[in-house]
């Protein structure tokens, strides 16, 4: 086995489990997709960090799964309070200065704190990590935002 590519395929192998979980039915929204993509990737890169061998395999596709668990629970919770909250920290908040908000139905926690901003094809894009607290569970989730041609934003991930 090649060292050098091990690496590169339990990335595949991340993506292409938390794409395959984003794509099942029980699936709801794009908040709830995109948050089990991010959280699948990043499970995946933690558990590909783990044992050795078969081993690390395993641990990739359990951290994947575990990641993509913990990421749609946060998209899922957020309404549209919420997301339109997120929009106004990525449209205003400076780099680094985080934007933090409960909504006051669900009594779920966020902040959200743009951590790099660039553009692409012409749009402002900001990279970001949101803490939540979701049901008295904490969650952390990392992701990519680029504003819309209407002035929306739309996580890019």
């Amino acid at each position: 086995m090649n060292l050098r590519t091990l690496p590169l395929r339990h990335g595949v192998l991340a993506v292409s489990a938390a794409l395959a979980l984003a794509g099942c039915g029980t699936m709801g929204g794009p908040n709830e997709q995109s948050g089990a993509i991010v959280g699948g990737v990043l499970g995946g890169a933690v558990g590909s960090q783990v044992g050795g061998g078969s081993g690390r395999i395993v641990a990739t596709v359990i951290g994947t799964m575990i990641g993509a668990n913990i990421g749609a629970n946060v998209g899922r919770s957020m309404d549209a309070n919420d997301r339109s909250r997120a929009a106004y920290a990525f449209e205003t908040a400076r780099t680094g200065q985080p934007t933090g908000w409960v909504n006051p139905d669900t009594r779920n926690e966020y902040n959200v704190t743009p951590t790099r901003t660039y553009e692409q094809n012409g749009a402002p894009c900001r990279e970001y990590t949101m803490h939540a607290r979701v049901g008295g569970q904490p969650d952390t989730v990392y992701g990519t935002a680029c504003r819309q041609p209407d002035g929306s934003w739309r996580v890019a991930n």
